[in-house]
C-alpha cells in the first residue's frame, strides 16, 4: 500500500481522505491496465459512476487547463505516474417548474 501512495500526488481536492485513496487506487489500476490517456479517462469515469453515482467527468493528460463547477465534496486534481488527472462530479441542475 505504501508504494501505491507514492505513485499519486494530490494537488487539490475537497474529497474525504478515504475517497481520495479509493480514487488513487482506481487510477493506479487503470494505468496498469491501459496505455492511452483516453482509455484511462474512460475507465475512471465509468468506475466513478458505478462507485459514487453518476455524472462524473474525467480529464487525463500531461498538459491541460481547466476551470470547472462541481458538486461539493467531489473534486480531485492529482498526478498519477507523472500524468495529471482531474475528476469531478457535475452539479445537478434544478428542474424548471
Amino acid at each position: 500500500m505504501a508504494s501505491e501512495m507514492r505513485k499519486c500526488l494530490v494537488k487539490a481536492s475537497d474529497m474525504q481522505p478515504e475517497q481520495q485513496q479509493s480514487v488513487c487506487d482506481m487510477a493506479i489500476a487503470a494505468f496498469t491496465k491501459y496505455q492511452s490517456e483516453s482509455d484511462v479517462a474512460k475507465h475512471l469515469k465509468k468506475e466513478m459512476d458505478v462507485t459514487f453515482g453518476q455524472l462524473w467527468h474525467c480529464i487525463v493528460g500531461k498538459s491541460f487547463g481547466s476551470f470547472v463547477s462541481h458538486h461539493p465534496g467531489t473534486f480531485i486534481y492529482f498526478y498519477c505516474n507523472n500524468i495529471a488527472i482531474l475528476l469531478f462530479k457535475s452539479p445537478q441542475l434544478e428542474e424548471a417548474d
